[in-house]
Formats: C-alpha cells, sequence, structure tokens
C-alpha cells in the first residue's frame, strides 16, 4: 500500500509551487439585494452563459504515450488509458520482446468526451487533406461492384 501512495503523489506538483493566483471575488463589489422567488427565476432564464477564461499553467508536466491501452464508456464517463512501449534488450537474432505500462488514465463527463471526438474529426480531417494520412473508405462506401 506504501509504494502505491508513492506512485499516486510522486506526479503531483510540489506543495511549495504556486498555480497562477487568480482572484475569487467579482470585478464588481457593489452589494446586491435578495429578490423575490418570481424575479429571480426570471433572471436565472435571461442570465447568460459564463465567461470563461483559458489560464496557461506551463509548470504543468507533461506525459508521453505511445498507445492507447483501453478506452471505454460507461454511460457517464469515457475513461481513457493511454500506455508507454518499453522493449527488452535484445540479443543475438532472438525476438524482439517488450512491455506495455500504464503512462496516464484520463477520465471525462459526456460533454468534453464529446467534445474531444469532434476535435479528433477535425484534426484527422485536417491529416488527411494534406495527405499525412490516407482516407480508409467505409464498407458502406466501397464501389458498387466490389460488394459481396
Amino acid at each position: 500500500m506504501r509504494k502505491l501512495d508513492a506512485l499516486h503523489t510522486k506526479n503531483r506538483p510540489k506543495k511549495g509551487k504556486q498555480m497562477s493566483p487568480e482572484p475569487n471575488v467579482s470585478e464588481d463589489n457593489s452589494a446586491t439585494t435578495v429578490s423575490s422567488a418570481p424575479s429571480a427565476a426570471a433572471a436565472q432564464s435571461e442570465r447568460q452563459p459564463a465567461t470563461i477564461r483559458y489560464l496557461d499553467r506551463a509548470d504543468m508536466e507533461e506525459t508521453f504515450a505511445d498507445s492507447i491501452n483501453r478506452l471505454f464508456f460507461d454511460g457517464q464517463t469515457l475513461r481513457i488509458e493511454f500506455g508507454v512501449t518499453r522493449f527488452d534488450d535484445v540479443k543475438g537474432g532472438a525476438t524482439i520482446t517488450g512491455r506495455r505500462y500504464p503512462a496516464c488514465r484520463l477520465v471525462l463527463p459526456p460533454g468534453a468526451a464529446v467534445d474531444l471526438i469532434n476535435r479528433m474529426q477535425q484534426i484527422g480531417a485536417a491529416l488527411t487533406q494534406a495527405g499525412v494520412v490516407k482516407a480508409t473508405p467505409r464498407p458502406s462506401e466501397a464501389p458498387k461492384g466490389e460488394r459481396g
């Protein structure tokens, strides 16, 4: 158990490091009054979506992976386990052997999973257009003479 705890804490940022400070107080410090329930519900329906700013963390660690070990959607989250392959020393004409280790597990809620899928499709289309990868026709797109 102690070894497992060491693995979990190994990749955490040092306690001395601080993330970029971001104030939790809104810019408008004016006092607000509590309104009645019907007008609060009306204000809720007129509320604009939140504006989210992206703040980069230059001190964030990156994880290298050369494979996807597992991909699983349980209805609530998409779980992706990335792996890294380590080859054993090759001796003479022996068969090349190796091991694959988990490098990172990513868990996404459905909204983020859909965003990931859409962005990967955009990247795939761009790579195909650039000629880096070749599009594989789907079985429904095969020429009529090739169907069984």
